[in-house]
């Protein structure tokens, strides 16, 4: 049988060492030896002797996602073999963790992680009730984080003389030192008479970076997570 199907760049190689790694543009694989963590639902694929567990957050972090939808609903897997990660046909991204990095991502762009890593659900100072920025995913520790972005992902810059403003709605992560706070772009006035619907952004400030989306997050993705 022919087919362009088959070509070298669409066939699953077996895994040369332990850990993650990108398939393509649109999954992750990871070879397993032991323990890592995945968001439900997001296994397409797997090989070997693995288990796959709900992994629970604690009261707290269930309350949270309850309240906000920006929880992050994981399962471990254990044993030995390889397993293929994606999620609705988003670009999928590998971040390398290393200690002393703090890296906060919304938990909708979270596809899979090194056990080595910690995870906690944070409240996003200064976001008040804002939809998109309320609570966040802080990632520390060292290891792998598999990243999802619905398109192709702009990373930008953040200094003390450029502060930078982001809708809630299109952020996907920026670095966990940076001072957050909410930006008025309107006049109550301008509201009221319309205006241009991006009447509140979430500010950043101080050194490091802020990754956005080149859309923002529809109702309808919103009733699905």
């Amino acid at each position: 049988m022919k087919s362009d199907l088959f070509s070298t760049g669409n066939m699953a190689q077996p895994a040369a060492v332990p850990g993650m790694t990108l398939q393509n543009a649109k999954s992750i694989k990871y070879a397993v030896n032991g323990e890592m963590h995945a968001r439900q639902g997001s296994m397409i694929a797997f090989r070997g002797n693995l288990q796959f567990e709900r992994k629970g957050q604690g009261i707290g972090g269930m309350l949270k996602r309850a309240v906000t939808g920006e929880g992050l609903p994981l399962m471990a897997v254990r044993g030995q073999g390889e397993a293929w990660f994606a999620h609705e046909a988003a670009n999928c991204f590998i971040v390398d963790i290393e200690q002393g990095d703090a890296l906060t991502i919304n938990g909708r762009n979270v596809l899979c992680f090194d056990a080595t890593l910690s995870y906690e659900i944070k409240t996003v100072k200064g976001a008040g009730m804002t939809g998109g920025g309320l609570f966040n995913s802080v990632f520390t520790g060292y290891g792998k984080l598999g990243v999802i972005c619905e398109g192709s992902p702009v990373v930008i810059p953040v200094s003390h003389q450029q502060p930078v403003f982001v809708d809630t709605d299109a952020v996907v992560g920026w670095s966990a030192q940076l001072h957050t706070s909410l930006h008025r772009s309107q006049s109550i006035g301008s509201m009221i008479r319309g205006g241009s619907g991006e009447a509140v952004q979430l500010k950043l400030e101080g050194e490091g970076f802020v990754i956005v989306r080149p859309s923002e997050l529809t109702p309808q993705k919103v009733s699905q997570n």
